[in-house]
């Protein structure tokens, strides 16, 4: 994959599979599956620049997975990938264990 570097409090997603099963064990096809609203983070940016001229901390890092908003972010395709960068103020939570 190219290299994308997030700016600013842009992170830097990629979305898990969705489901193609029902809990029921219907099988469904891709029209019917809803993009996941979670994903693994690929990279952050350099945080937020504050008044002061500092850079807030990010609270997730490259590795974490987590849960985001329906709407958030901007799908990019790169080299037949798709990704999305977010906000960081879009992550909900971070999956743990």
């Amino acid at each position: 994959m190219a290299k994308i570097r997030p700016i600013n409090d842009k992170v830097l997603v990629k979305r898990l599979e969705a489901e193609s099963k029902t809990k029921g064990g219907i099988v469904l096809p891709d029209a019917a599956k809803e993009k996941p609203k979670e994903g693994k983070v690929v990279a952050v940016g350099t945080g937020k620049l504050q008044k002061n001229g500092e850079r807030t901390k990010f609270q997730v890092k490259a590795g974490d997975r987590v849960i985001f908003s329906p709407y958030a972010g901007t799908e990019v395709k790169v080299e037949g990938e798709e990704v999305l960068l977010i906000n960081e103020d879009d992550i909900l939570a971070i999956v743990e264990g």
